[in-house]
């Protein structure tokens, strides 16, 4: 039987979601709570990789087990058992062909900036206090939904078929001494989110034009995009999967 289980954590103290040779990972220590409570070896698939330090407010996976359990309970004894960085919402039973990561028809994240020096949420947003116009950065954002190719955004040692991404929607949103950058899409590449929000950055501080951003998304070359931003701001914050998936 297949259950998918839904999670958040604050990544702070992992070196990201996937299992790592020699650092500690979210998926380790989720795989060796529900091996202990489960009396069994369980190996979780999830739904993608965060990188080192990247939080997620929902993320998902799917295990496999012979035997029917009581999730509720499975829930409540997990949030006992695992660390208080990270959290279980639910367990569910799907489809026996159901994949945490395949199925996924669009994942959102969030990039949180503080524009006020905070003394409790200095690991949560990245402080930045020049000043940003982000009326240009939204005009930015209309143009990343006109291509498909987004190699100028991507770490350059990563091993994937294609660098094309559907993104379907891209938004700063202003309020008080904060700023969040939304971004949804039906996959992401390495480190694309951060490369994106330097570069948004760039633009806001007007070191270069909202124009621009054609030629550097054209060049495939990540050395024409903009920093990359720390990852202590971003968060994988919604994946959705069609309603069929459940049993």
């Amino acid at each position: 039987m297949r259950y998918f289980i839904e999670l958040s954590y604050n990544g702070k103290g992992y070196h990201g979601w996937q299992n790592q040779p020699n650092a500690i990972s979210v998926q380790q220590v989720l795989e060796e709570a529900l091996s202990v409570l489960l009396q069994a070896k369980i190996e979780t698939v999830g739904a993608g990789r965060t990188d080192a330090g990247v939080h997620a407010t929902q993320m998902f996976a799917h295990f496999d087990l012979e035997s029917e359990i009581d999730t509720p309970n499975l829930v409540y004894k997990l949030n006992g058992f695992l660390p208080k960085d990270i959290a279980v919402h639910q367990i569910f039973k799907v489809k026996e062909d159901a994949h945490a990561r395949f199925d996924a028809i669009s994942r959102t994240y969030h990039y949180k900036i503080s524009r006020v020096k905070n003394v409790f949420t200095f690991d949560l947003a990245y402080l930045y206090q020049l000043p940003l116009d982000v009326e240009k950065m939204n005009e930015a954002c209309k143009i990343l939904l006109e291509y498909r190719d987004f190699q100028c955004f991507s770490k350059s040692n990563t091993d994937v078929k294609t660098y094309n991404c559907n993104i379907v929607n891209a938004n700063w949103k202003a309020k008080n001494n904060s700023l969040t950058f939304e971004i949804t899409a039906d996959r992401f590449l390495r480190n694309m989110v951060r490369a994106i929000v330097g570069t948004m950055i760039d633009i806001g501080l007007g070191k270069i034009e909202v124009e621009d951003l054609h030629d550097i998304i054209i060049s495939k070359n990540r050395g024409e995009a903009g920093f990359s931003v720390p990852a202590h701001g971003l968060y994988l914050e919604e994946i959705m999967y069609p309603k069929s998936i459940k049993l």
